[in-house]
């Protein structure tokens, strides 16, 4: 719990939130970004598709990112991101530098699982 009762998340509010398994299949530069940024493609299974995203994760050349297992936020509205409509959320965590490390499924996830 936080120190501000106000900011506590209640139970049905995290349900929302939908995290999915998702594979990154198209990785482009982003020279309009404020900051040094990776244009995506995530696909997220049958049932969801394909979304964009724009990431902060230039610490990742291309030939790591794709192909690779991540974790996204597929609910979120999409946000104007200079010439990018992000449909998605890849997320990580935070280096003491601030360079983002992009959470891992197991291997053996698939594009669409659901993270719970």
């Amino acid at each position: 719990m936080s120190d501000d009762p106000a900011r506590d998340l209640t139970w049905p509010e995290f349900e929302r939130v939908d995290m999915r398994v998702g594979r990154i299949v198209a990785v482009d530069d982003f020279p309009e970004a404020r900051r040094p940024a990776w244009k995506l493609r995530v696909d997220f299974g049958e049932r969801i598709g394909e979304r964009r995203s724009s990431a902060q994760i230039t610490n990742y050349a291309k030939d790591e990112l794709l192909g690779r297992l991540v974790i996204g936020v597929v609910n979120f509205p999409p946000k104007q991101i200079g010439p990018v409509m992000s449909e998605c959320l890849v997320l990580g965590t935070y280096t003491a530098e601030r360079l983002v490390l992009l959470l891992n499924p197991e291997p053996d996830a698939q594009p669409g699982d659901q993270v719970g």
